[in-house]
């Protein structure tokens, strides 16, 4: 029974990682495993206990990365720091993918590659805080200003762009319930109240010193500060007490309660649709509107809500999510223990995820990416397996090392099914569905018995060890988390 308590216990322990991170190794689930569920949910809410990334170790290796002047070093850096500390720091990276698909801003309008990389920096500082703060600093950055064109909204000639994003795509939604949350007269006055909220973009200053970084600019002059009613209330607001009035909304507690659920717990239909479409579990979302409210606005306080409830243990959400490309990469190399140390490759590899169609710091609009099964086709299948396949093979790498030298040392003659099931444990406690997992076991069981008691028989039982975690890696069941 103790065998069985604890192969449960590193089973949600698992979950809890692949979720709130990028997967674990199997000597990290032993070590999480120790600690106990609560504490390492309370760890992962409290990244500052760890070190980050040594950045120095970055210019040395990579030195275009602190100005950032091309997309080489931008994505360079975005996927390396995600893998560095998809360890010490998992939910803080993953946390700042979910703001960066929620919050969508892209390089193909901006252009300008250091001020994204201070976006997410910004995302990645301030996502585990208070929404309220976090919105406050988005209303403020420089690349969202530039991107939904608020560096236009000028007194008495108002551009709506970004206070309409702002209502319907970062924190009310269209509508609840069947019903509308705003009025198009709340869109005007949003825009109104966002005036004057521009930046510094002097791109003559870009020669000869190359790009610099553009900063928040407020033109008190270039203010509408008339009497303006927003969402019922009516006063001199500026873009503050607008959201003040935003962060007040039932419908922004469930806007980003069910926006975690989707991102955390299992798949949801997109955003436009959930006007009409209620959530897959009310009962859950209900539990973090509550803690939305009750913490004023807190997303730590929400998560710890979402990771320690009976919705998010539950088996029947455990490998319910498509795993997001950024996911299948990240989650791979931590798996392998790859580029935990800047060294060459690591764009060709960050390019995977573009390959299979998520261009970090590139969305394909202002309504980010769509996820669930909309992240797969043929075509991005194709990448998915390859990238998987080319490299949980790869003996030079230390998990693979690991792997394959722990699931070796149980025994002198290992029966095929107990090589499948090993490396679904070792390789983070993945699940096959029968009609998947027998075919693997028969082509085990083709190649001969798995023996380790001779030199000759243990590099053939490496190559059965290494073609079992291939084929593993090429199921549909790998992409789901």
């Amino acid at each position: 029974m103790a065998t069985t308590h604890k192969a449960a216990d590193k089973a949600l322990m698992a979950h809890l990682l692949r979720r709130a991170g990028f997967g674990a190794t199997f000597q990290e689930l032993e070590a999480y495993c120790a600690q106990g569920y609560a504490a390492t949910v309370e760890e992962l809410l409290h990244p500052q206990r760890h070190p980050d990334i040594e950045e120095d170790l970055l210019e040395r290796y990579y030195t275009d990365w602190r100005e950032s002047r091309n997309i080489e070093g931008a994505l360079t850096e975005t996927v390396y720091r995600m893998n560095a500390n998809a360890a010490s720091r998992p939910l803080q990276e993953k946390l700042t993918l979910f703001w960066h698909g929620v919050f969508a801003t892209g390089l193909a309008k901006v252009l300008h590659e250091k001020t994204m990389l201070n976006q997410i920096e910004m995302l990645r500082t301030h996502g585990l805080g208070n929404f309220r703060e976090l919105l406050v600093r988005l209303s403020k950055d420089p690349a969202m200003i530039f991107w939904l064109d608020n560096n236009f909204n000028h007194k008495g000639a108002p551009n709506e762009n970004w206070g309409r994003e702002l209502l319907e795509l970062f924190t009310m939604g269209v509508g609840m319930d069947g019903q509308p949350n705003y009025s198009e007269d709340d869109v005007k006055e949003v825009a109104r109240a966002f005036s004057g909220w521009t930046i510094d973009d002097d791109n003559v200053a870009s020669i000869p010193f190359g790009k610099i970084p553009w900063r928040f600019r407020y033109l008190p002059e270039d203010h509408d500060d008339g009497e303006k009613t927003v969402l019922g209330h009516t006063g001199r607001f500026n873009g503050e007490d607008v959201i003040d009035l935003i962060c007040l909304q039932p419908a922004t507690a469930r806007f980003v309660a069910r926006h975690l659920y989707n991102f955390f717990v299992a798949d949801e239909p997109q955003v436009p649709a959930w006007q009409n479409t209620p959530p897959r579990d009310p009962a859950a979302i209900a539990m973090l509107e509550q803690a939305y409210f009750d913490s004023h606005y807190d997303i730590r306080a929400m998560l710890r809500v979402l990771f320690n409830s009976q919705f998010f243990q539950a088996e029947g959400v455990r490998f319910a999510r498509v795993k997001s490309p950024a996911e299948v990469v990240v989650g791979t190399l931590h798996l392998l223990g790859d580029f935990k140390f800047p060294k060459r490759g690591i764009f060709e590899t960050a390019l995977g995820c573009r390959f299979m169609g998520q261009d970090l710091l590139n969305p394909p609009s202002v309504e980010g990416w769509h996820t669930g099964k909309e992240w797969i086709d043929s075509g991005s299948m194709v990448e998915r397996v390859n990238f998987v396949a080319d490299r949980v093979t790869d003996l030079t790498q230390p998990g693979v090392r690991a792997m394959v030298d722990t699931l070796l040392a149980r025994g002198k003659l290992l029966p095929p099914d107990a090589v499948v099931d090993g490396c679904l444990e070792l390789m983070g406690q993945l699940r096959l569905k029968a009609t998947t997992r027998q075919p693997i076991v028969e082509q085990i069981r083709g190649g001969g018995p798995v023996r380790t008691d001779t030199p000759q028989h243990l590099q053939a039982a490496q190559e059965t060890v290494l073609r079992a975690m291939r084929m593993i890696g090429s199921t549909r069941e790998y992409q789901f988390a």
